[in-house]
């Protein structure tokens, strides 16, 4: 699988960040990897190609210090998909479909990787059904 290199710094003024000479935080593992493609086969029905990357991410708000973070990134129906290993065991995450499109899913950090994947599809799925403007008891003539 190709490496690529993402930069996704939230609220950052670049005048003033450093980088973090800290030991770096170890890369997606295996089961770690496993559990990121079991959920998006389930999601979506086939075999999701993951990417992994590296992205510069400023985990303490109030420091001007940029981490590097082991990240998966991966897309899928015209959106892309986001997991931030931010230290052993933390994950952040995000979906965005361009640079003025990006969401979260309201919690800052997970410790659970299922859960961080879980809820990032489960947001993700409500959101595609909100752009198209499907709603509850609407049926599938009405939807296409």
């Amino acid at each position: 699988m190709a490496n690529i290199r993402l930069l996704f710094i939230s609220h950052l003024d670049t005048m003033d960040t450093m980088k973090d000479p800290a030991k770096p935080i170890p890369d997606f593992n295996s089961a770690e990897r496993w559990v990121i493609e079991s959920a998006l086969k389930e999601r979506y029905g086939h075999i999701v190609p993951i990417e992994l990357a590296d992205s510069e991410l400023r985990l303490d708000p109030d420091a001007p210090v940029l981490t590097n973070c082991p990240t998966v990134f991966w897309s899928e129906r015209g959106c892309n998909f986001l997991i931030f290993k931010t230290a052993e065991e933390r994950y952040r995450s995000l979906f965005y479909y361009s640079d003025e499109e990006q969401f979260g899913t309201g919690r800052a950090e997970y410790d659970e990787l299922a859960e961080c994947v879980g809820l990032l599809l489960k947001l993700q799925a409500d959101h595609e059904k909100q752009r198209l403007g499907v709603q509850t008891g609407m049926s599938g003539s009405q939807i296409n």
